[in-house]
């Protein structure tokens, strides 16, 4: 096959990847009109303080406190970052040390079995600063989750890979960098989408006691003046930074993993 014909069937499959991204997004804009209409009929079946209209969440929307929604988010990245190489390092030495997982293992599934609820309860017991005590809530409940993927993904590289890499006797730091990594980099990017989805709801739950900004307190001060409006606002704004986040990590994942089209 001659290399025009090559590039012949990657404009193909480019063209074929684009028209089904096309009509999913089709679908799912469906989906939400119908979503959206159901939910202003039902805005006229029921009092305001229980379904507010489009029109009444839109005015809520307009007084939202929108640096709340940047405090949330420089929340989230900075803990999913230190839980990343956390979880990172913790991978490589149970995988290159059989000790450290023999031992490292129970205590990371004890933390794994313990729910988040009761590290938020932990974390404002044991510490007196609210920005730490988030930090450690969405550390303690991710990290481990980036650990548990990145170490089975790293066991599942194939053994005659490995053994090939070893072969030209490269030093620890070479066989992780040039083998290991680049062979699991599509499930480092799966993980990064479930620990970012899980982070945002969680980052709300933990700023609901005790914090003085985010998304969580406007929570709080929505809960506190009956405003169900606002509540649905805030709700909106969530999903809007999730779905937003969702995008990025897939722009990624295509640009990372073209070889996989």
């Amino acid at each position: 096959m001659s290399r025009s014909d090559t590039v012949s069937l990657q404009e193909v499959g480019g063209a074929i990847s684009v028209l089904r991204r096309f009509r999913a997004s089709r679908k799912a804009l469906v989906s939400l009109l119908v979503l959206a209409v159901a939910w202003q009929v039902a805005s006229l079946l029921y009092p305001p303080i229980m379904v507010p209209g489009w029109e009444r969440i839109a005015k809520a929307f307009l007084t939202l406190r929108f640096e709340f929604v940047l405090v949330s988010l420089a929340r989230v990245v900075a803990a999913l970052v230190i839980s990343f190489l956390l979880g990172l390092v913790g991978a490589i030495a149970m995988y290159h040390w059989e000790h450290v997982e023999d031992y490292g293992m129970t205590v990371v599934k004890v933390v794994m079995a313990v729910p988040a609820v009761c590290w938020i309860v932990f974390s404002i017991l044991w510490f007196k600063g609210v920005e730490f005590r988030i930090a450690f809530v969405l550390v303690t409940v991710c990290g481990p989750i980036f650990l548990i993927d990145f170490l089975d993904a790293m066991r599942g590289v194939s053994k005659e890979l490995r053994d090939m890499a070893w072969s030209f006797r490269p030093s620890l730091t070479q066989f992780f960098v040039k083998l290991i990594l680049p062979s699991i980099t599509p499930v480092i990017l799966t993980s990064w989408k479930i620990n970012l989805s899980q982070a945002i709801r969680l980052v709300t739950f933990a700023e609901l006691v005790g914090a003085v900004s985010g998304i969580g307190y406007g929570l709080v001060v929505a809960q506190e003046l009956f405003s169900i409006a606002d509540v649905f606002a805030w709700t909106l704004t969530l999903v809007v930074i999730l779905q937003a986040a969702m995008a990025m990590l897939s722009l990624v994942e295509r640009k990372m993993l073209r070889w996989r089209v």
